[in-house]
């Protein structure tokens, strides 16, 4: 059995939200786009209320700075209530800039300047201040040529560890972002794809934010189904992809699913080579919260249906409301080297920029 205190030891978090306040990034913007901030009161639209029980919105009512800041914007707060007492090792950095830039509708040379000077700002107040800190490249991905450009900028950054894409209404299978992954196979960066917007591809804005968190796995599938049976991965092989937020439940099923598919119309696709459900266990990891309760038991047979106990890795997704603690959310009684593998190996492994155990 997994004790309390070696699950907190040596924790690689998969899903950290950092939070940007806009006049911090005043610094790293040029004109004419600092004086839309400064001058016009400009904000990034957002679509849809948070309604969820939770006094601060999105986020952990403790989790609000002491000061009044919103959570997640101070490092030494961070530091103090998550990093700290969970014995992390390494953190991922997803930000929280809301929506994305590659998720802002037209105007796409502010969605550019954002996103870097983003990048800018999470190297210098998070990655540069913290040694297990790793960042994800911001990008403005409805410009491709423009998003490469910035790969090539920031993601030489030793602790650039992935390009992050937004969940929403674009399938980033789609051949006119196929030099997002290029670029990111170049660098060794892989590809995060964090959940963002409801899942709308096949109906429309859900009323109510429980329908919305119900089937956040549902945007999931579809770009997991859209860059497989688009053939990302034959083009990309070296190319991996990491699903944040949306939990891993889901994955037997649609493993089962794309295979029958593939059996019976794989003359649609004739570029992929191989079973869906492989290229799923070789190119994809999926993150643990928002880990639904279960047993030991339930959870293994899981994991055996899912054909691999090396495509799951732990996130707490701190510091929104539903936070997953590494001490409390796994079921009690798994055995300790696949806790072990679940809360940090396989992240390692996973990410190749993360300092690597010798042997």
């Amino acid at each position: 059995m997994a004790t309390k205190t070696e699950s907190r030891t040596g924790l690689i978090d998969t899903d950290i939200h950092e939070r940007v306040m806009y006049e911090e990034l005043l610094p790293y913007l040029e004109q004419p786009w600092r004086r839309y901030i400064t001058d016009c009161h400009w904000i990034q639209e957002k679509h849809m209320p948070y309604t969820q029980p939770a006094v601060a919105g999105v986020d952990r009512a403790d989790a609000r700075v002491p000061d009044g800041r919103p959570a997640g914007t101070d490092l030494g707060f961070m530091q103090e209530q998550l990093l700290n007492p969970n014995g992390h090792e390494a953190g991922i950095l997803t930000g929280a800039l809301d929506p994305s830039p590659s998720s802002m509708h037209g105007w796409y040379e502010m969605a550019t300047a954002l996103a870097s000077a983003y990048n800018d700002w999470q190297i210098d107040n998070w990655l540069d201040r913290d040694e297990r800190l790793y960042g994800s490249v911001q990008i403005a991905a409805q410009d491709p040529a423009g998003a490469v450009r910035e790969i090539e900028r920031v993601g030489t950054h030793p602790k650039m560890v992935q390009v992050l894409l937004p969940l929403d209404d674009i399938l980033w299978g789609d051949p006119y972002y196929h030099p997002i992954f290029e670029a990111a196979e170049k660098h060794n960066l892989m590809i995060g794809m964090h959940h963002n917007e409801p899942p709308v591809h096949y109906g429309k804005w859900p009323r109510y934010f429980i329908e919305w968190h119900t089937l956040i796995p549902v945007a999931h599938m579809n770009q997991v189904t859209n860059l497989i049976f688009n053939g990302v991965f034959e083009k990309f092989p070296n190319l991996k992809v990491m699903m944040i937020e949306g939990g891993f439940t889901y994955v037997p099923f649609l493993m089962r699913k794309m295979d029958q598919q593939y059996k019976d119309l794989r003359h649609e696709v004739p570029w992929v080579t191989k079973k869906p459900s492989e290229t799923v266990k070789e190119h994809f990891c999926f993150t643990t919260q928002p880990l639904e309760e279960m047993t030991k038991k339930e959870f293994l047979q899981v994991i055996d249906q899912m054909g691999s106990e090396d495509i799951v890795s732990f996130s707490t997704d701190y510091p929104h409301w539903d936070y997953d603690s590494p001490t409390e959310a796994l079921p009690p009684g798994l055995d300790d080297t696949f806790v072990r593998k679940m809360l940090s190996e396989t992240a390692r492994k996973f990410y190749p920029k993360l300092p690597q155990k010798e042997g």
